[in-house]
């Protein structure tokens, strides 16, 4: 099942090539991908669209993933949000998830389960993955 062609998803990862690579897998999943190298990039930039889902890496330079869920929520900006990881921390999957995150996976997890948290996300139907 496609994405909806006009549903855009922000990336926030200060990886090059994992922007590249999941912004291709949500293109080809029909979704409108958005990439931002670090959260100051995301939170600066006043010409974005307005997103239907975030893509978050939980560790960043500068303002975390986390912390940028933090400061989201804080402002009430309902934009769900998934968090994607290199590292396998127990605290910070704990802490993502009392945010109310719509799902938590490792940058090796498979892309079509984050797609179709994506999807699910999107919908409103909010389950949390890990």
């Amino acid at each position: 099942m496609p994405g909806d062609p006009n549903t855009y998803v922000a990336i926030v990862d200060d990886d090059e090539s994992v922007c590249r690579s999941l912004g291709r897998l949500l293109s080809v999943s029909g979704f409108l991908p958005v990439t931002f190298f670090s959260a100051e990039d995301f939170l600066d930039d006043r010409k974005r669209p307005h997103f239907d889902c975030l893509i978050l890496d939980v560790q960043l330079d500068g303002i975390s993933g986390i912390e940028l869920a933090r400061r989201l929520v804080a402002v009430n900006d309902h934009t769900p949000f998934i968090f994607i990881t290199a590292y396998d921390d127990p605290a910070a999957q704990a802490e993502a998830i009392a945010l109310g995150c719509a799902g938590y996976f490792r940058k090796h997890d498979a892309g079509n389960s984050i797609i179709q948290t994506i999807r699910e996300a999107v919908c409103g139907k909010h389950s949390t993955t890990a």
